[in-house]
């Protein structure tokens, strides 16, 4: 029997060194043309010149008040200016008669404060502080009324011009010497009856008046202005002007007066509201930086 011949496993031939020599030259040649390549690329891109940048579209003309965004602030869009004062935009429109629309006629009949002091209005005399409050339901924002009656108080024209007073908002829990209020006609209509003035006309609450520490204002003059005003055509504005400084006048000590000179322009503490009794509606207790008063009534 014959033995099988066991197989045996050559070890493979390594190749012989030029053409080893051969391998390493293809490869090292193949990893400089990549690296070229690549270079190549780079210094053209860097050679070529920015693309031009894309135009940007010019917004479409716009009546609305433009914002312009600061570093720190977010971008607000422009809106058009509201009839009706908020807290970012707390005074009317200085070009309206009166604002459209229904007024309100009666509220909560409980009142929201606004809660921020303000500052000192006036430059001599003592410091009395008021506060300011809005009716809820009245559909008016408490810190914007606050902003109209600062506004028109610390006015030179307004009572502080005088240099025997000045005047501050108090902030919430602070006291103060008298309140303003704005309130709807029936809420107006009871608080100025408890206070012994009847301000209806027709059966409708429809004046402003004074009671004992507060001025308070009638939310339909307020949005609505006066006959003697919307017949001069004399904006909403000033209407407010006058209101306000003639009811906190009341609280101040002063009384109804006449016109002094047919014509011309109404002492603050005429009923203007009502009748400017001969004289043009003028809003403001002082004048060419004088007071302007008319004969006692």
């Amino acid at each position: 029997m014959i033995a099988p011949v066991a197989s045996v496993l050559e070890p493979e031939t390594p190749p012989p060194a030029d053409d080893r020599w051969r391998q390493w030259w293809l490869a090292l040649f193949a990893v400089t043309m990549v690296l070229l390549t690549v270079v190549t690329m780079v210094v053209r891109a860097a050679a070529s010149p920015d693309p031009a940048p894309v135009a940007a579209t010019p917004p479409a003309p716009s009546s609305s008040p433009s914002v312009s965004p600061s570093a720190s602030s977010p971008i607000l869009e422009a809106t058009s200016a509201p009839a009706s004062p908020t807290p970012t935009s707390p005074l009317v429109d200085p070009k309206i008669l009166q604002i459209s629309g229904a007024v309100p006629a009666h509220g909560s009949g409980t009142f929201q404060y606004a809660v921020k002091r303000g500052p000192i209005l006036g430059g001599k005399g003592p410091v009395r502080r008021f506060r300011v409050a809005v009716e809820k339901g009245s559909g008016e924002d408490p810190e914007a009324f606050a902003a109209q009656v600062v506004s028109t108080l610390g006015d030179p024209r307004s009572w502080v011009g005088n240099g025997t007073l000045r005047l501050q908002m108090a902030g919430a829990g602070e006291k103060a010497d008298f309140t303003v209020y704005l309130a709807t006609r029936d809420t107006a209509g009871r608080m100025c009856q408890r206070g012994g003035t009847n301000i209806r006309i027709g059966g409708v609450p429809y004046t402003s008046c004074r009671a004992t520490g507060q001025a308070i204002i009638n939310l339909d003059r307020y949005r609505k202005s006066s006959k003697p005003y919307l017949n001069a055509k004399v904006p909403l504005a000033t209407y407010r002007n006058y209101v306000i400084n003639h009811e906190v006048g009341h609280e101040l000590g002063h009384h109804h007066e006449g016109c002094p000179k047919p014509g011309g322009p109404a002492p603050v503490m005429v009923q203007q509201t009502l009748t400017t009794r001969g004289c043009a509606p003028y809003a403001w207790p002082r004048l060419n930086n004088k007071p302007l008063a008319g004969p006692a009534l």
